[in-house]
């Protein structure tokens, strides 16, 4: 990544904080993007984590960014839409900065950002090109793990629930991992870094991860996992 010269922007919103010479804006909720000056920005959109079904991860929140300062911003009000955590057998809602829209996370079995994961004998998700991986393979008896940022989901085998596939890091922090998969008989398998949450251990399953985007963890005679809400990170050069 080059490093940027003075970017020329100023705007207000979300909360503000300072890395050496750059800005940040973190949204945590929808809100919006005052732009006063115009530039270029970097930006992380992250969407809602799919929740659980039966015994499937859910998939990760789709997971976009420029990976740069080249995303031009001019004066104006932009809205900031930030995608909540689908609840059990549902998708995750999308994430929106200006042009940039992230796809929740799909439910145990269902597309969307990252797939999730597949119940028993069963495909997993699709994901979706350039935000997010498939969810993994069911087995028999257990549940895969949802697809994350950074690599699918695992495939359930006998006896073993799928691991969540992992989320990818930006700068620093991992966001958008999958939800674990479960088991009729064993404890359920962990969520994917980044916010993903664990499978059902038949007597209560983790959601994923507030403000990562990470899916929910698949559950057997339990609640499933709910996703993650999504986050929106705007970072520039401004001295």
């Amino acid at each position: 990544m080059f490093v940027p010269k003075f970017s020329g922007v100023v705007a207000t919103g979300g909360t503000i904080t300072y890395d050496g010479d750059y800005k940040i804006h973190t949204f945590l909720s929808s809100a919006n993007f005052i732009v006063t000056a115009g530039g270029d920005v970097e930006y992380l959109v992250v969407a809602g984590g799919g929740g659980g079904y039966s015994n499937a991860g859910g998939g990760a929140g789709g997971f976009r960014t420029n990976g740069d300062y080249d995303h031009a911003v001019t004066p104006q009000t932009y809205s900031i839409a930030i995608g909540a955590g689908g609840a059990s057998n549902t998708n995750g809602s999308n994430s929106v900065f200006d042009t940039i829209t992230s796809l929740g996370g799909g439910k145990g079995t269902g597309a969307g950002g990252s797939g999730g994961g597949g119940g028993r004998s069963a495909a997993g998700g699709a994901g979706t090109v350039g935000q997010g991986h498939d969810g993994g393979t069911g087995n028999s008896n257990s549940g895969a793990g949802g697809g994350g940022a950074g690599e699918s989901g695992h495939d359930a085998t006998s006896g073993v629930g799928g691991i969540g596939g992992d989320g990818t890091a930006w700068h620093g922090t991992t966001y958008a991992g999958g939800g674990g998969g479960a088991d009729n008989t064993m404890p359920g398998s962990s969520g994917g870094a980044g916010g993903g949450g664990d499978a059902s251990d038949n007597a209560t399953t983790a959601s994923g991860t507030a403000n990562t985007g990470g899916g929910g963890g698949g559950g057997w005679y339990v609640v499933n996992g709910v996703g993650g809400s999504g986050i929106i990170i705007l970072r520039y050069k401004y001295k």
